[in-house]
C-alpha cells in the first residue's frame, strides 16, 4: 500500500497526502519536498507507517509556497513570508524580495546591452561619451583598508571602508585629498580583487600610530604615495553602476593607448563628492589611471 492509498485516518478532521494534494493542486511530490525543507509539515506523521496527513486547512500554506516558489525566491525567505502569515507584515517581505528581483534584474539588462555594444564592435561609440583628461597629482600620505570582496559586496564595503577611514583621519592631521578606491586585481563576481580604500592624511607620523592601533581589526596601512599624473574621466552616480563604471574604465584605457601612455600604478575611484546628497546625474566619481610616457 502507497501513502496516497486510501488508508484509516487518524483523526477525521486530517487528509491523507492523496486527497491533501488534490484539494492544493500540487502533486505529493512537491509536498514531500515541502516538508523536506520544512516549508510546510505535515499535521501527522504515522510512526508506523511514516504515513503524511495534513488539515484542510493547510491548503492556502500550501498554495502560497508553491506560488513564491514560482518567483525563485530563496527558501530562507519564503519561511520568512509564509511564518508572517496574511497580513501587511507578508505583503511588505513580499514587496522587498521583489523590489530585490526588479533591481537586480535592471542591473542584467544594462549589463547585456553593455556586452551587445562590445560584440556588435560599438565599443568605440561608447567610449565617445566619455571626456578624458590628465591631473597631476603632488606626493601624498594615505591611511588604507583593504579587502578582498565581490562585486555584489563592494558597493556597501566602499561607503563603510571609506566612512572609517574619513573619521580615522580627524586622528591623523584630517583629511588632505580626495578619497579613493585602488584596485589590486579585478572585483567580479568571480574575482575578490582585492580592492584597497585610501584616505589622503596630513599627519604621517599620525597616521601610522592609528594604523598600528587598529591592524587587528582591519587591514590597516599607512603609505607615501609618491607624485604622479592621471588620466581619468568623470562619471555622474548613476554611471558608477555597474557595468556602466566598466565602459569609463574602458575608455581610459583606450585613450591612453590611443596618446602613447602606459598604466603606472592601481586603477582608481575618486570620490569627490557627498554620495548621499548627490542625484543620480550629478557628478561623483572620477575613474583613474596612474600614466605614464612610454
Amino acid at each position: 500500500m502507497t501513502e496516497d492509498a486510501v488508508v484509516d485516518v487518524p483523526d477525521r478532521d486530517l487528509l491523507t497526502i492523496g486527497a491533501f494534494a488534490a484539494r492544493a493542486r500540487l502533486s505529493a511530490k512537491a509536498l514531500r519536498l515541502y516538508d523536506r525543507l520544512e516549508l510546510l509539515s505535515p499535521a501527522h506523521v504515522d510512526e508506523a507507517t511514516g504515513y503524511r496527513y495534513y488539515r484542510a486547512g493547510q491548503v492556502e500554506r500550501a498554495r502560497l509556497v508553491a506560488m513564491l516558489r514560482q518567483l525563485d525566491m530563496p527558501l530562507a525567505r519564503i519561511a520568512e513570508v509564509v511564518g508572517a502569515g496574511d497580513g501587511p507584515t507578508a505583503a511588505e517581505l513580499l514587496g522587498t524580495y521583489w523590489a530585490d528581483v526588479e533591481a537586480r534584474v535592471a542591473g542584467q539588462r544594462t549589463l547585456a546591452e553593455y556586452l551587445r555594444g562590445r560584440l556588435s564592435g560599438r565599443s568605440s561609440e561608447m567610449y565617445q561619451r566619455f571626456a578624458i583628461e590628465t591631473v597631476d597629482v603632488p606626493e601624498q600620505v594615505v591611511i588604507t583598508e583593504k579587502r578582498h570582496t565581490l562585486a555584489d559586496e563592494l558597493p556597501a564595503w566602499i561607503g563603510a571602508s571609506l566612512g572609517r577611514l574619513e573619521a580615522a583621519a580627524r586622528e591623523c592631521g584630517g583629511v588632505s585629498g580626495v578619497p579613493y578606491v585602488a584596485y589590486h586585481a579585478e572585483v567580479s563576481m568571480e574575482s575578490d580583487g582585492p580592492a584597497e580604500a585610501c584616505v589622503p592624511v596630513a599627519d604621517e607620523a599620525a597616521a601610522r600610530a592609528w594604523a598600528e592601533r587598529h591592524a587587528r581589526a582591519w587591514e590597516t596601512a599607512v603609505r607615501v604615495e609618491p607624485a604622479q599624473r592621471l588620466a581619468y574621466t568623470r562619471i555622474t552616480k548613476a554611471q558608477v553602476a555597474h557595468p556602466q563604471i566598466l565602459a569609463a574604465f574602458e575608455a581610459v584605457e583606450e585613450w591612453m593607448a590611443a596618446e602613447g601612455l602606459t598604466q603606472a600604478g592601481l586603477c582608481r575611484e575618486l570620490y569627490f563628492a557627498d554620495w548621499e546628497a548627490a542625484g543620480a546625474e550629478d557628478p561623483v566619481c572620477d575613474v583613474a589611471f596612474p600614466v605614464s610616457s612610454r
